[in-house]
């Protein structure tokens, strides 16, 4: 195995959604950092089956607003 090519492997802390915290390894920052999530399994559509809409950073407004004149009848 070549030496001086690996990223550097070390111990965070994730933060999920609910406030809970675990340690993993990643290379994630630099070693002892914190990771907090906006999305994980406790909190998404695909794994709770409670449909909702996930709006970060305002994504949908925008949406709306870009497209709000499409489709509307002049009259």
């Amino acid at each position: 195995m070549k030496s001086d090519i690996h990223p550097d492997y070390h111990e965070i802390t994730v933060i999920m959604t609910d406030g809970s915290t675990y340690k993993t390894r990643s290379c994630y920052g630099q070693p002892g950092d914190t990771l907090r999530l906006d999305i994980d399994p406790k909190s998404h559509p695909a794994w709770t089956g409670v449909q909702r809409i996930v709006d970060t950073g305002g994504q949908i407004a925008k949406f709306n607003k870009k497209f709000a004149g499409i489709g509307a009848r002049k009259g």
